[in-house]
């Protein structure tokens, strides 16, 4: 990976897109140079600051992704981004009119209460500036007459529309927000194999419309495991209940008389009716066990599809990353080759000093100085 200077980071965040790919590329290069976050977050802070409003928004999803999953491996920049966040928000606020904008920054917001990233306090703090600025900002050029009631009619006239575009804003905030936590509530049982739990992917929500190839915000698919947890999990799959063959074959021997009705008609006396239940509340145990097992397993194969697919991700990037390295050093190898053979036709073309012929060995030797001393006097 390319060593960090704050040179070549203002580049990759001026070449950065909204893309998918564009996003967790420089997110896994910003949480490898951790140790330069304070540099990092005040840079893409001031970028931020200077770039047009829709690249904004591209901004704040790359801060999600590398807060989010830089967690595993520090908390320096969780605590870095919470320094300046709450300045960030109010300048989007301010400078921003964007009611998709501040929705999808209602959503982060919504997800890192949800998934522990921030506190309540600190979200609540984030929120009430990215509103209380935009509303301050768009009260200004708002008429002097007007109303609560008239926010729910057509905002297309001029003399509304500073207004309009604050109230649209705060009611899509609002909707947003109800649906996240209706999702939430929806949610299944959280991820355990990381920190973070797993809320559902907004890919997969028919109610938020992409954007540009993927659907805001941004998330990370989860934080990839170790190369030693996946290998545990894996291990730990070999001995599940579905490959467990003596049980499997001891529920195929099970008599047909205990899963069949009709033959309770067929009992004679009490001992055999005794005999018969003692039977059907082995194998009901016997299958109650068996069932929890391949539950278990169903649950465990879950987690592990999870983790491989988590970790397949993050090594197609690296695999990116590796060729992209790969090509850059062949150019390179091409160029020094290049340049040792232009050396080597260089030397070729030089004289060789030792051929010429010997021109000093017919001339007399030059006076030392004692002679032309003595010869002056």
């Amino acid at each position: 990976m390319s060593a960090f200077t704050e040179t070549a980071l203002v580049k990759k965040l001026a070449e950065l897109n909204s893309s998918q790919q564009s996003i967790q590329t420089l997110s896994l290069w910003l949480i490898h140079h951790r140790k330069h976050s304070a540099t990092i977050v005040k840079t893409w802070q001031r970028e931020l600051e200077n770039v047009p409003e829709p690249k904004k928004l591209t901004f704040m999803y790359l801060a999600n992704d590398v807060i989010q999953n830089s967690k595993k491996k520090g908390p320096e920049y969780g605590r870095e981004y919470s320094n300046v966040l709450g300045k960030v928000f109010a300048h989007i606020g301010e400078k921003c009119s964007s009611d998709k904008l501040l929705g999808s920054l209602g959503r982060i917001l919504n997800i890192w209460l949800e998934r522990g990233v921030y506190d309540a306090k600190a979200i609540n703090e984030y929120r009430a500036r990215l509103h209380r600025e935009s509303g301050s900002s768009k009260n200004g050029s708002k008429s002097h007459d007007a109303e609560a009631g008239e926010r729910d009619k057509d905002h297309s006239s001029s003399a509304g529309g500073g207004g309009g575009s604050g109230s649209r804003s705060e009611k899509s905030e609002r909707r947003e927000k109800r649906k996240h936590e209706e999702r939430h509530s929806k949610s299944k049982k959280p991820r355990h194999h990381h920190q973070s739990s797993s809320a559902p992917a907004p890919a997969e929500e028919p109610a938020v419309e992409p954007e540009n190839g993927h659907t805001p915000p941004y998330l990370p698919l989860g934080e990839p495991p170790e190369p030693e947890e996946l290998i545990k999990a894996l291990t730990s799959i070999e001995n599940s209940a579905s490959s467990d063959a003596e049980v499997r074959e001891r529920i195929a021997k099970l008599p047909q008389e205990i899963s069949e009705i009709s033959c309770i008609s067929k009992l004679e006396d009490k001992d055999k009716a005794k005999a018969l239940a003692t039977q059907v509340n082995e194998a009901v145990d016997l299958l109650n066990e068996y069932n929890s097992r391949l539950a278990a397993e169903m649950e465990e194969r879950t987690k592990l599809a999870a983790m491989l697919r988590d970790f397949q991700a993050e090594q197609k990037e690296l695999l990116a990353q590796a060729e992209t390295r790969l090509d850059e050093h062949k150019k390179k190898l091409a160029k020094m080759l290049g340049l040792q053979k232009e050396i080597h036709d260089h030397l070729s073309n030089l004289p060789d000093l030792t051929q010429l012929p010997d021109v000093t060995g017919g001339l007399a030797p030059l006076p030392s100085a004692g002679d032309l001393f003595n010869a002056l006097h």
